[in-house]
């Protein structure tokens, strides 16, 4: 049962059922999320006594390649965010507060994007953060410093250029980083995973055996509605493509895709209008 459950039922009011919270949470703060991820979130939560209707968790699409054989398959991963290690440090009953973020000069760096094309980004070149926790009746601080060019995480696996959100937001970006690491650093127990901020389209090598691809990126409403028509035009079987797409990518439907995926799902379709073109 739920944390969200319990808590409507200590309050005496109507009791939502599980399957109610999950398509509550599927339509407002997880659209698009599998019902079976959307429960692992609520698992999370409950094991943690968190409220998942404040999203201490997100739902990230990992591309997982076997080198043993070579293929790839799209799973979702929960992953704590932010906002989750603020919570436990808070509760801790010793969380003094954190310093506002200090950056360092600007920077200026040319990188070559996915398309090869050359792009200059100016971004602070690092940010400290303080975080301050009482220990023994007195305030001790705990810094961390974190570099740009250490977290960005790049628009592709063949680009070393950083994707939209570092582009748009590279002070911001950075800040989560430093205070992630700040928050590790003065409360160890919030435990050693990465949030999904600091995670959000970087590789992850898994035990030598396995290469993970991460991005919290679904596809655009937009692009799931084009998918949609391209289908519908064509007249290709649905229920098939869903079929080739669970199996191949992990995915439970046309809005779980996620943006790394795409250029295959088009080429997938591509492919099969062209293969009915010549019957």
């Amino acid at each position: 049962m739920s944390e969200l459950t319990e808590k409507k039922k200590s309050d005496k009011s109507p009791a939502m059922s599980d399957d109610e919270i999950i398509s509550v949470l599927q339509s407002s703060l997880y659209p698009g999320a599998a019902a079976d991820s959307v429960r692992m979130v609520m698992q999370y939560c409950t094991a943690a006594k968190l409220d998942p209707m404040q999203k201490p968790v997100h739902i990230v699409p990992m591309s997982v390649k076997n080198t043993q054989t070579g293929r790839s398959e799209w799973r979702d991963v929960i992953m704590p965010g932010i906002g989750l290690y603020r919570i436990q440090a808070d509760r801790s009953g010793t969380y003094a507060g954190i310093s506002a973020p200090e950056f360092g000069p600007d920077k200026t760096g040319a990188f070559t994007d996915k398309n090869g094309n050359r792009v200059n980004v100016v971004y602070p070149e690092w940010c400290r953060i303080v975080a301050s926790k009482m220990v023994d009746g007195r305030i001790v601080e705990f810094t961390a410093q974190e570099y740009w060019l250490e977290n960005y995480a790049s628009d592709s696996s063949k680009s070393d250029a950083p994707n939209r959100m570092w582009r748009k937001r590279p002070r911001g970006q950075l800040a989560k980083c430093a205070e992630a690491q700040a928050l590790r650093k003065a409360w160890p127990e919030v435990g050693a995973a990465p949030t999904a901020e600091e995670m959000e389209g970087k590789i992850i090598d898994v035990t030598g055996q396995s290469e993970v691809i991460a991005d919290t990126q679904r596809i655009t409403e937009d692009e799931a509605l084009a998918i949609h028509a391209k289908i519908t035009d064509n007249d290709i079987d649905l229920a098939k493509f869903l079929a080739w797409l669970k199996k191949s990518l992990g995915a439970s439907s046309i809005e779980q895709i996620a943006k790394p995926a795409l250029p295959d799902v088009l080429r997938m379709i591509d492919a099969t209008i062209k293969r009915k073109a010549k019957k």
